[in-house]
């Protein structure tokens, strides 16, 4: 298949800040002479900043890495991943077509696109909010017909359900992925026919989809915020607002081992003390509640960035209430972050404090 460039494009790309950095985290993964090895990588967070990669994304790329523009063009070309056309603003769905989700129904899903969003694949919605592609193979083929959306897999889906996946995206909600006909993961349609016994460990939903549901946001592209973006090899975090680790200097002569941590680093690891229930970190704890109040506790998943465990987990601390996080002060917003277990630094990422105050207010986020 010919992939082209799109005829329309902007006049120039660059990183923000937070991705520049992370951006040049990446190159060190290299030794000297070998940046160009992060090319994968950097046209991915480009295309993530922007949700399509364009000629200047492109070459910007390559001249961070030192390469002829044709070189990158080779790559992002080559890869279907890399989409070369601007993309749906609130989603891109890719439908399997292969064999599998062929026979079970993969034709009236791209029926639905067509009628919903657009009649050619790759083209953007009347909004601007959607587009589509059918696509080869995503191996779900257990749970076909399916369809890739943003970040997750929505499988078992019908032409229906499809249909209604794209009108609560378009409605601001964010549809849990995962099987769409009742089944946990992948088993018999009829039911288990082995291994029946009950697991008092069992999460709502599959692994994979219990992440994307706590994560409350599957349609969401990255785009540098997320706190910490992790460098282990540099022992710091990449986004320029993040703290360096304490003594981020790998040990002399140490190799990092194939988790990307240095020796010295593993080595303080595992000396250092676990954090004290004593010591609750930075910031000054905000007034809790004990229980709801009588007219009920607010939703607080309706603030972009609050699952149903972080609400729980909210809740359990002692907030219940939009205009509990909406007073919350600086000093108090970095000592719930801090104290967020699982989730630390969510309070300030998502800006829950001006998300809260709008929905206190009567507003939507």
């Amino acid at each position: 298949m010919l992939r082209r460039l799109h005829p329309d494009q902007p006049d120039t790309f660059a990183f923000t800040s937070d991705n520049q950095a992370w951006a040049e985290g990446q190159m060190t993964k290299y030794p000297e002479g070998r940046q160009a090895s992060a090319i994968i990588p950097l046209l991915w967070r480009a295309q993530e900043q922007e949700g399509w990669l364009s000629r200047p994304a492109i070459e910007h790329v390559a001249a961070m890495l030192g390469l002829s523009y044709i070189r990158a063009l080779e790559v992002a070309t080559f890869y279907f991943m890399f989409q070369l056309q601007p993309v749906g603003a609130i989603a891109h769905i890719q439908v399997c077509g292969t064999t599998s989700c062929m026979i079970c129904g993969a034709e009236d899903l791209v029926a639905v696109c067509k009628d919903k969003i657009a009649p050619n694949a790759h083209e953007l919605s009347a909004d601007g909010n959607f587009s589509w592609e059918e696509v080869e193979c995503l191996g779900s083929c257990s749970n076909a017909p399916m369809a890739q959306i943003g970040k997750d897999y929505y499988e078992d889906l019908t032409a229906e359900r499809m249909g209604e996946i794209i009108d609560e995206l378009a409605a601001g909600k964010v549809p849990v992925p995962g099987p769409q006909n009742g089944r946990y993961a992948a088993e018999p349609l009829k039911g288990l026919t082995s291994l029946k016994q009950h697991d008092s460990g069992k999460t709502q939903y599959n692994a994979s989809v219990q992440l994307a549901v706590d994560i409350g946001d599957t349609v969401k592209r990255i785009d540098g915020t997320e706190v910490p973006l992790l460098m282990p090899w540099q022992g710091k975090p990449a986004n320029a607002s993040g703290k360096p680790a304490k003594d981020a200097r790998p040990a002399e002569g140490a190799p990092t081992d194939r988790t990307g941590v240095t020796e010295q680093q593993a080595t303080e690891t595992s000396k250092a003390k676990p954090p004290s229930k004593a010591d609750p970190g930075p910031g000054e704890k905000p007034q809790a509640l004990s229980a709801a109040r009588d007219s009920g506790a607010d939703d607080l998943k309706k603030i972009k960035g609050v699952g149903p465990k972080l609400e729980k987990l909210l809740n359990t601390m002692g907030f219940y209430h939009f205009d509990q996080i909406a007073a919350w002060t600086e000093k108090e917003v970095a000592w719930v972050d801090e104290n967020l277990e699982g989730f630390k630094g969510r309070v300030t990422r998502d800006n829950w404090v001006a998300q809260a105050r709008s929905l206190a207010e009567g507003a939507s986020t």
